[in-house]
């Protein structure tokens, strides 16, 4: 096939458009074919997915993939990124290590941090600050990452770094051998220590959210009232399953939704002006996981780290200590 004249920026992904004149000797080819041979670097399924959805264009029209060319056509084709092509990046990013060796990593997680790259965040995410440090991550499905935390919440979780340690750590997962504790500040006084046993799927009235539905996957949830103040309690909630939202729904269940969780925390009410201050200065739900212990993949040891509560949630407790007493 002759030379075609190709003009872009930069004939790679970055480059915001490419443009080209079809060659004489490609008449009778079809649109996709031909570009296939012309732009090596893109597959012909892309390309053809491209001109689907109007990012080719031919002669400054639409066309299909199987528009037979005559030759000399000007096409155009401006380039898009997908974000989710583009997401498993490597990303410097500074984040607290707690424990590491060769078959894990255990992180404490600030509030604030995506852990996966989704929709609204396809970069800046936990996942690829892994893949900066942690470079070997690249070959472990999802960098390594067997649970996650919602963004707003703080503290402890697990990343494998080998292929077998992630079996293993998802393994007890499902064996319910990982221990996760977590501390939550919930709004209302909660008279004693219970566990709610109750099934977890999309809320059929909003799908962004979670709720107790009785189709959904089963949940388990223990809480242990540590602290009572005027209007909220301090509990520890312990996890037997991994639901999205868990202990937010499930709290939310019992009518005692976590402090300032802006989902499902519902109208917290007047609040004496201090404590009003610091649960506006949370801006979060008041989740923490504080506990985790696990069997080591490798060793079969059995360790256990913790994590203080961050200054957000002390300076709440301070302020609902204070008009408690």
């Amino acid at each position: 096939m002759e030379h075609s004249d190709i003009e872009a920026d930069d004939y790679n992904d970055s480059a915001e458009s490419i443009r080209l004149t079809v060659p004489k000797d490609a008449a009778g080819g079809r649109l996709d074919a031909v570009l296939a041979k012309l732009l090596p670097d893109y597959s012909r399924s892309r390309l053809a997915r491209w001109i689907d959805d109007g990012s080719i264009l031919l002669d400054g029209k639409g066309a299909t993939p199987k528009t037979k060319l005559w030759g000399g056509e000007a096409v155009v084709l401006t380039l898009d990124t997908d974000p989710q092509e583009s997401a498993f990046q490597p990303e410097p990013l500074d984040f607290p290590v707690v424990y590491e060796d060769a078959a894990l990593v255990v992180i404490d997680k600030p509030a604030g941090l995506v852990v996966h790259p989704a929709a609204g965040n396809w970069s800046g995410t936990l996942l690829n600050g892994l893949l900066h440090r942690y470079p070997e991550l690249a070959g472990v499905p999802r960098a390594g990452i067997v649970h996650r935390l919602d963004k707003d919440t703080s503290g402890l979780m697990v990343v494998a770094r080998t292929l077998k340690a992630q079996t293993e750590l998802v393994r007890q997962l499902q064996a319910r051998t990982v221990k996760r504790h977590y501390l939550a500040i919930a709004q209302g006084v909660l008279p004693r220590d219970g566990t709610v046993d109750a099934p977890i799927g999309r809320d059929p009235r909003n799908r962004l959210k979670m709720a107790v539905v009785g189709n959904g996957k089963p949940a388990v949830t223990h809480y242990s009232v540590l602290e009572r103040y005027a209007r909220h309690t301090l509990v520890e909630c312990r996890l037997e399953t991994g639901r999205t939202h868990q202990i937010r729904v499930h709290m939310a269940h019992l009518h005692h939704p976590l402090a300032a969780d802006p989902v499902y925390g519902g109208k917290p009410g007047s609040q004496p002006p201090a404590v009003a201050a610091a649960l506006a200065a949370l801006n979060r739900q008041a989740l923490h996981a504080a506990r985790l212990s696990l069997v080591h993949p490798e060793t079969g040891s059995s360790p256990v780290w913790e994590s203080p509560l961050p200054d957000d949630m002390q300076q709440l407790i301070r302020q609902l200590r204070e008009h408690s007493a």
